[in-house]
């Protein structure tokens, strides 16, 4: 946990660092979920989320999921689930070498994913403060569908083909109960793993606000740092927040 920690923050100094005048996207990410308690041990999750891109005039990609978490002791739990997505694919335009002649052109297209995850996550308390780690494999599968691409070498179209990719996600997060208030702070940064290395880091600052133990409200500000392709098409993004989640 102490190795992942100290990763975590010296990811976080590199891409504070290399945050320069780049094109950034605005968007708005939304989030409803639900969890029951089974037992001791075992509880039972379900969420859909709704993001939106390009200042928030395109929808990015809706996604519905379940999930199931399993308490090995007290302060550790194994969590496993699954989720369907259905993601809008930007247009992609691309030259060859001498920045002249097209190369390939696919135009925008609705792609259907399906993903699986595992992961660990621990925390210890100090005080009011919450210190969490979450450790994460997940595993993407993004079906072909009728999509094509234009090869403009062969002057033909072509299939867009299936694709599987494997990311390991570390997530560090601190979180604060403030004594008699009821909007707690929250803040995390969260390191994308793929073949070939770090793709995308992701910033967040919040707040949740808990109504009778049973609902919980969160706001957030995200900051996307994309380093290349990653596993969601992703690009440097700011992001706004806004979920609810209710507890049985």
């Amino acid at each position: 946990m102490v190795r992942s920690i100290i990763v975590l923050f010296l990811a976080s100094l590199t891409g504070i660092s290399q945050l320069k005048a780049q094109t950034t996207d605005f968007g708005m990410w939304y989030e409803v979920g639900a969890e029951k308690k089974l037992n001791s041990k075992w509880s039972l999750s379900g969420e859909s989320e709704l993001r939106t891109r390009n200042n928030t005039r395109t929808i990015d990609r809706w996604s519905v999921g379940l999930g199931a978490e399993y308490k090995i002791v007290k302060k550790l739990k194994l969590q496993l689930g699954y989720t369907f997505m259905n993601v809008n694919k930007e247009e992609e335009f691309d030259l060859k070498k001498d920045g002249l002649r097209p190369n390939k052109w696919t135009p925008s297209f609705w792609n259907m994913r399906q993903r699986l995850y595992v992961g660990l996550s621990g925390n210890i308390d100090w005080g009011r403060l919450n210190i969490s780690l979450r450790e994460r494999y997940q595993f993407t599968y993004r079906h072909a569908g009728n999509n094509k691409k234009y090869d403009f070498d062969n002057d033909e179209w072509k299939d867009v083909n299936s694709k599987t990719r494997h990311v390991f996600r570390s997530r560090l997060q601190l979180s604060y109960d403030i004594p008699h208030w009821k909007f707690d702070p929250f803040a995390n940064v969260e390191m994308f793993n793929g073949k070939g290395g770090i793709e995308k880091m992701r910033y967040q600052a919040g707040f949740e606000y808990k109504y009778k133990k049973q609902h919980a409200f969160t706001l957030t500000y995200r900051f996307q740092k994309v380093n290349g392709e990653d596993d969601d098409d992703d690009t440097n993004s700011h992001l706004i927040g806004l979920g609810y989640k209710y507890k049985f």
